[in-house]
Formats: structure tokens, sequence, C-alpha cells
């Protein structure tokens, strides 16, 4: 190199890897880190139950919880409030349970729904066809008896001085017994889209039990007072307590239900779940303690076009045999009480144990406390329905086994797991789940650097309705250092609308590149 010629490498040495390749990537902070939520425990179902549930999975490629949450509602449905379980004496649960899963659309919801109602539908109808010459009966002996006591009044009202009495005795004993007179209605054991008023008397017409099994999750609406502008959910708790209720109203004749049984099954959009919280009174009156929620992972984008198809053999088995547990129910009207054999105690009450300690102040179930305080009496209604389903014939005739309790443990915790991810979301930053959302993108699409535009362009439909809601999202991820926004160019004097913000991504979500 000649004196005069300029020296290309002066100053490299004190040069940084900072100077070379821009400001050098701390470890990312993880957002509110949301742990791998467990699968649904099919093998905790008996035999019959479970295969229905993982064939149906399969067919309609959706997650195995949709199916599983369903199965337990329908046995619920099956049971009508007719069984209970009692512990040690101390307390008694009815098999029923409301269950919530939260699915985006496009999951054939109302196809896994479809397959498994299918029986409780077909029981419905042959009840009605059992009981219609029972209605036919009590209508035309009412029709008779509201004759027999006008005729006895227009005597009574025309009757000479010496017979009024004895005429007016019978017009008024007639009277009484065409009021007595009641015309049983079709029986229902299912129903969907009803407001808080017309469930309370479905209720009263239906001996006190009546199921809600939806792929929508309107009842949720219906509750936050989609019709009367203010919350409704007394006859929802009520329902699944199974305590007394009793409405009276002006223009409406009183209605009495000594032990309602309401069994839910829905399934809902993820952000329905989240909606739910904001009900007025809904967590401080208990009604979000009263579901189990599942939130499984969506199978859209991975579903095999090529599954195996639901045999019939197995859908014929389970067609059978919850048939004919809805029909042998169904003519109940007193509940049975179902007990536990000791080694099934002795499982619940280690169970018991557990709950116990992790509801202290420092406990893993602290943050979801008036859930958790249920949770002891879930697994006790859960061992319930599962008895029912291993011995759909004679359940009500022998003790809960320690297999029936054991499954229902796993299964509370399955619904344990999937509940502290549910309320955590409910008191989440809502920038928590956009930033989510964003991360997910980026990390799906090896995205190196992006423009804020072209982010927005990128998301799915409706996510981010205007791109002014990415802010909080992209703050957030800046804030933990998923993402970085690089120094705008210069402007130019040329005007015109500046360009849109461009940021880097963390090496971490570009390995290899």
């Amino acid at each position: 190199m000649s004196a005069h010629e300029p020296d290309l490498w002066a100053g490299f040495e004190e040069m940084t890897a900072e100077d070379v390749a821009g400001p050098v990537w701390d470890e990312p902070v993880p957002l509110n880190p949301r742990g791998e939520l467990p699968a649904f425990p099919v093998d905790a179902l008996p035999g019959w139950l479970g295969a229905m549930t993982a064939e149906v999975a399969e067919e309609t490629q959706t997650p195995v919880d949709l199916a599983g949450c369903l199965a337990l509602a329908v046995i619920g449905t099956a049971a009508g409030g007719r069984l209970t379980v009692t512990v040690r004496g101390q307390w008694s649960e009815p098999v029923n349970l409301y269950t919530a899963v939260a699915l985006p659309p496009g999951n054939r919801k109302s196809a896994v729904f479809g397959l498994m109602t299918k029986p409780l539908l077909a029981a419905e109808k042959a009840l009605i066809e059992l009981t219609a010459p029972q209605r036919v009966e009590a209508a035309a002996a009412a029709r008779i008896a509201k004759a027999a006591a006008e005729r006895a009044e227009k005597l009574a009202a025309n009757a000479e001085a010496e017979k009024l009495a004895e005429l007016t005795a019978q017009a008024v004993s007639l009277s009484e017994a065409a009021e007595r007179a009641v015309v049983p209605v079709e029986p229902q054991l299912v129903a969907d889209d009803v407001t808080a008023e017309s469930l309370t008397t479905l209720l009263a017409q239906q001996d006190g039990r009546i199921s809600i099994l939806s792929p929508e999750g309107e009842i949720f609406e219906i509750i936050a007072g989609r019709y009367s502008g203010v919350p409704n959910m007394g006859i929802f708790l009520k329902g699944h307590a199974g305590d007394m209720a009793r409405v009276n109203r002006q223009a409406r004749d009183a209605q009495y239900i000594e032990n309602p049984a309401i069994t839910m099954g829905l399934a809902v959009q993820p952000d329905v779940l989240d909606a739910i919280g904001e009900i007025k009174g809904a967590d401080g009156r208990g009604l979000l303690a009263r579901f189990l929620y599942s939130k499984p992972k969506s199978l859209v984008g991975y579903r095999n076009l090529t599954p195996q198809l639901l045999s019939p053999d197995t859908a014929d088995t389970y067609a059978q045999k919850l048939g004919r547990l809805a029909l042998t129910l169904a003519g109940w009207t007193e509940s049975a009480e179902l007990t536990l054999t000791p080694e099934a105690d002795a499982v619940l009450l280690a169970y018991q144990r557990v709950t116990e300690s992790r509801l202290r102040k420092d406990g893993p179930l602290a943050p979801i406390v008036n859930w958790a305080s249920k949770r002891d009496g879930a697994v006790a209604r859960i061992a319930g329905l599962l008895h029912l389903a291993a011995h759909p014939d004679d359940a009500w005739t022998k003790p809960v086994a320690v297999e029936s309790m054991a499954a229902a443990t796993r299964l509370g915790d399955y619904f344990t797991a999937h509940a502290l991810d549910v309320f955590n979301a409910m008191k989440a930053d809502p920038a928590q789940e956009a930033a989510h959302t964003v991360l997910t993108h980026l990390t799906e699409t090896r995205t190196a650097s992006f423009t804020k535009r072209d982010l927005f362009r990128a998301m799915p439909r409706g996510e981010f309705p205007a791109m002014g809601d990415l802010d909080p999202a992209l703050n957030l991820l800046e804030d933990h250092g998923w993402v970085r926004q690089q120094p705008p160019p210069p402007r130019t004097t040329r005007g015109g609308r500046p360009p849109s913000p461009r940021y880097e991504t963390h090496p971490r979500l570009t390995p290899g590149a």
C-alpha cells in the first residue's frame, strides 16, 4: 500500500459486533406463560363411551376434548338428576354437570354434537310416543271434569232452595277435581336457545330436569341479559346445586321445583369465555365456578383429510346403551343415592387433602379459589357419571368403585389445568392475548423483519379490525424483547405518507436463518 492510498481497514479493529450487525439481542422475556394444556384422558371413560368419543374425534378431525366433555354431558342428561353421590354422609352431589369447550369457528362442532346427541334425541322421540296414550287420556279426563263442573255450577245456580246446599257442594267438589286435573306435556330431554324464564317453566313441566346442549355460546348472552337487559342467573345457579326454586310472577301460575337439575354441554368461541367473566355478578355469585372448562388446540390446518370413519358397531353400542339409560331413568320420579366403596372413598379423601393444601394463600389453586372450592364436588359428580356409564343397567344397585373414582380424579386434574388457563385469560391484559396471536404468527412464518402494514395484511381477517389495534401487541412484544422497531429512514423532500414502521424479530423466531 502506498503512502497516498487510503487505509480501508483503519479503525476496523475498534468496531464492535453492534457496529457491524446492529444491536445485540438480549434473551427475550416470555409473555405471560401458557403451559401446554393436557389433552382429555379418553381412557378414563368406560369402554363403550371412550370408544365413541375417540372415533367421533377421529372422523370429524376435532380435538378429542370436545367429544369427551360432551360424553360426560350426555350421560348427565340421561341421568336427569335422578342420582346423587353421597360422600361419607357429609354431603351429597347430584350427577349433573356444566361443561364449556372453547374452540374457534371452523372446528366442526355441530358435527360432533350431532353424533354424540343423536341417541338422546331418539330417546326423546320414543318417550313422546310411549307417553302419547297417557296424555290423550289425561286430556280427555280434564275436559270431562271441566264439563261436569260447568254443568254442576249451572244446576246449582238454578236450584230450588231446599237443594241449593247439596248442589253447591257437588259443584265445588267437581270444580276442585277439574282444577287438579293435569295434562302432562310432551317429554323433553334437551333444550337449546332458552331464556331463564322459559327454562324455569321447562323444569316445572319436566319433573325438574332438563339439559342444554349447544354448539354455540348463546346461553351466556341470555344469562348476561340479552332479553331483559340485566343478568338473570338464579335458575342456573340453583339448577346446578339442586336447590329448591319457587317462582311467583304476575299473570303466571306459581312454579315450584323441589330439586332442579340442569345439565349443560356447550361449545363456545374462545372470546366468549373471556366475555363471561365480565357478566355482572357471574364470579361473585359463583356461576363461573360451576363450569368445567376445556381449551383444546384447534386442529384446523393440520387435519387428516382421509380419517378413519366411525365404526357402525361402536355407534350402535353407544346408541343402545345411552338410549336405554335415558329411557330407564326418564320414568323415575324419585332420586337414588350412590355410595362409595371404602377404596373409592379413600381415593377421594386423598384428593380432597391435595385440594385443601393447594387452596392456601400461596398455593397453586389460590388464584381460582372459587372454582377450586367446588373441585372435589365436581370429581364426585364425575365419578357418579362414570359409574353410571360403566353399569348402565344397574348402577343404582351397587356402590361407586375405586376404578371410577380414580378415573374421576384424572378428569379433575384435567379440568383444573384448563380452568387455571381460562381464569388467567379472563384477568389478563387484553394486549396479552393480542401479543400471543402476533408472536404465534411470527413464529410459524419465521419472519425476520416486517412492516406494520404487512403484518396487518397477513393477520386473519377480523383479528385486528384496524391497523392501530396492533400497537398494544407490538409495544408489549417490544417491551419483552421479541421485536424491535428499526429507526425510520430519513424523510425526503417529496412529502407524502410516511413509511410504515419496520420491525426486526428476535433471532430465536428464525432458527437457522
